[in-house]
């Protein structure tokens, strides 16, 4: 991962950087992070909110009705995205929130092409020499992150927009069965604590 990380704040594209560095930090979906607009993030509160997804070339609504969500975006993130805003001061000579994505195409009435991200992300991996990744494998590890981290199945169903936590339980079972088989508690060892209060 910190090899990914270093690849993506010297990616040549800060677009294409950023929307992937949004999946991995936030557990975004490849079209939430393409369809999002300047509007949907709060920098004052260090949010983001999804209420829409660019996908095979046509704008949609979320994927499901709880995948409109407002996520917090870690603070090394937001950082980045206010360098962001900054690039594209100095690029367009304009603030960037007078256009509508924030990540635009080449045509900056449409969003970022949404094969690009891919393109670049298969390109980083393979000058890393690291495990094939594809993009949907960013979201899974925001998950699996915050499920290993100790966050509440509910908590991580929320983020991640899914329809309820079983959706959530379904994807990780692996993790969460891993998990589970950690905590063990010998009754013994309650007895012994207790005599020795």
């Amino acid at each position: 991962m910190q090899a990914l990380l270093a690849a993506l704040d010297s990616h040549k594209d800060p677009r294409t950087a950023l929307a992937l560095r949004l999946m991995l930090a936030c557990g975004l979906r490849l079209g939430e992070a393409l369809g999002l607009q300047w509007g949907d993030l709060d920098f004052e509160a260090g949010t983001l909110t999804v209420c829409r997804a660019y996908s095979a070339y046509r704008l949609t609504g979320p994927k499901t009705p709880t995948s409109a969500r407002t996520v917090p975006i870690p603070h090394a993130t937001l950082m980045r995205l206010r360098q962001y805003c900054d690039w594209w001061t100095q690029k367009l000579g304009e603030n960037p929130l007078s256009t509508m994505w924030v990540f635009p195409g080449n045509d900056p009435a449409k969003p970022l092409d949404y094969n690009a991200p891919g393109h670049a992300l298969r390109r980083i991996v393979a000058r890393l020499g690291i495990t094939p990744l594809r993009v949907h494998d960013l979201r899974h590890s925001y998950g699996s992150h915050l499920l290993a981290n100790g966050a509440p199945l509910e908590l991580v169903a929320e983020r991640m927009g899914h329809a309820n936590p079983n959706v959530t339980l379904g994807v990780y079972r692996h993790l969460l069965q891993h998990e589970r088989q950690g905590w063990v508690i010998d009754p013994e060892d309650l007895l012994q604590l207790r005599a020795k209060a």
